[in-house]
């Protein structure tokens, strides 16, 4: 947008939201939405200019899950893309309540774990990282389930694992009743034991 014959910018005085923006860049938007913010940005290049950078930022992010570097939860379709371009993917699946061995190699991109669990009726789904003695050191609040589903399937940083020492850790996943008490879905415990040469192996 211009003012004058100085073609001075003008600040936007109904900015688009930046995740209004990034599904516009993904296709999330319903037809109707999609034009209105076309429209928009035909006239605006301060919402032009936020465009390309939440772009910008969408695709480092996506180069970092392809690398298997976030801690995330992620789709089979995502898994069936790393797998088209020839991406090592190592797995795991716990049975709920029980206990796996694992570990990860030079040659794996990305490192999952299939937590089986009965979603049905679950409305909000978070899921805790624990120590060996079950103590939280981090969750991922809110993660996307799908009701039907049968389980979860959570990437593990393969480049923390590389790193990592022998050592447990415990996967819980948490629902919570209409009184936001937590109700325990499943546990699942990996027994990870370090192959890989170097600083952090015991």
């Amino acid at each position: 947008m211009r003012s004058g014959d100085d073609e001075i910018p003008v600040n936007c005085s109904n900015p688009i939201d930046a995740a209004v923006l990034a599904d516009y860049w993904l296709a999330a938007l319903t037809s109707s939405e999609e034009e209105a913010v076309e429209e928009h940005l035909l006239g605006c290049d301060q919402c032009g200019a936020r465009l390309r950078e939440v772009i910008a930022l969408a695709e480092e992010v996506r180069d970092l899950a392809r690398e298997g570097s976030l801690r995330m939860v992620v789709s089979e379709a995502f898994l069936k893309r790393a797998a088209e371009e020839s991406l090592r993917v190592r797995q795991y699946a716990p049975p709920p309540g029980g206990a796996v061995q694992c570990t990860v190699t030079a040659e794996d991109d990305i490192l999952v774990g299939r937590l089986a669990a009965n979603l049905s009726g679950a409305k909000r789904v978070d899921l805790s990282i624990c120590d060996e003695r079950g103590v939280e050191q981090l969750r991922l609040r809110d993660i996307p389930v799908h009701s039907g589903a049968a389980s979860v399937v959570y990437q593990e940083s393969i480049t923390f694992a590389k790193a990592a020492p022998t050592n447990t850790m415990i996967v819980r996943l948490i629902t919570f009743d209409e009184a936001g008490g937590e109700r325990l879905l499943g546990e699942y415990t990996f027994n990870h034991t370090r192959t890989l040469p170097g600083p952090g192996a015991w």
